[in-house]
């Protein structure tokens, strides 16, 4: 039997046929076995999370069929709640699959503690945007007086300050000032003991 006739054959063909049904079925039942376990053509939209706390965040995401993981706590923003939703990823809006993960940033108790800059020693021109840069903000200007006019100690709530302590950033701090007055008695006394008084000759003769 030629290769064309066994081609052509009844046989040949009964089973050319059977095979195509074979993979037909077998391509249906993995479309369908991909559609349940991958919720294909399934889109869920994430909620707004912002300003929420973790137990509306629960609620929430419960309602959605979705769950949530906490990443590392962001940089203060005074707009949020304290520990409420300060970012969340995939944002606001986007569509996602069921039981997807949503990364979120919680907003902190409060500003970052940073170390106080040493500023004893230094006049207030300089000691004022050395505090402000580090993010203090600059609180009641005293005046004492001293020999100096620099910055004589700091104070925070009434207590005094010594640098390197650690405070919340925006804290506010208050300066106490030499005016230099010591200075400047000390310096009349000096004009005063160099003048030398002046006596009259006495001309007259007797």
């Amino acid at each position: 039997m030629s290769f064309l006739k066994f081609v052509l054959s009844k046989a040949f063909l009964k089973q050319l046929l059977l095979a195509i049904l074979a993979l037909i079925v077998l391509s249906f039942l993995i479309m369908w076995w991909l559609k349940g376990t991958t919720n294909h053509g399934q889109r869920i939209e994430v909620p707004n999370l912002a300003k929420m706390s973790l137990d509306k965040v629960e609620d929430a995401l419960d309602e959605a069929d979705l769950r949530y993981e906490i990443l590392d706590s962001a940089n203060y923003n005074p707009e949020y709640p304290k520990y409420s939703v300060i970012e969340q990823i995939p944002r606001a809006g986007k569509f996602v699959k069921e039981n997807r993960k949503i990364y979120l940033t919680l907003n902190p108790s409060g500003y970052r503690k940073i170390k106080v800059p040493n500023v004893l020693g230094k006049t207030l021109r300089q000691a004022e945007p050395t505090l402000l840069a580090m993010g203090f903000e600059i609180g009641e200007i005293s005046k004492r007086p001293h020999i100096s006019d620099q910055v004589l100690e700091m104070r925070h709530a009434g207590d005094r300050l010594d640098p390197e302590y650690e405070l919340q950033k925006t804290s506010v701090i208050d300066l106490i000032v030499g005016d230099g007055s010591l200075n400047r008695i000390q310096s009349d006394s000096d004009d005063t003991e160099d003048e030398t008084p002046e006596t009259e000759s006495d001309d007259s003769e007797f």
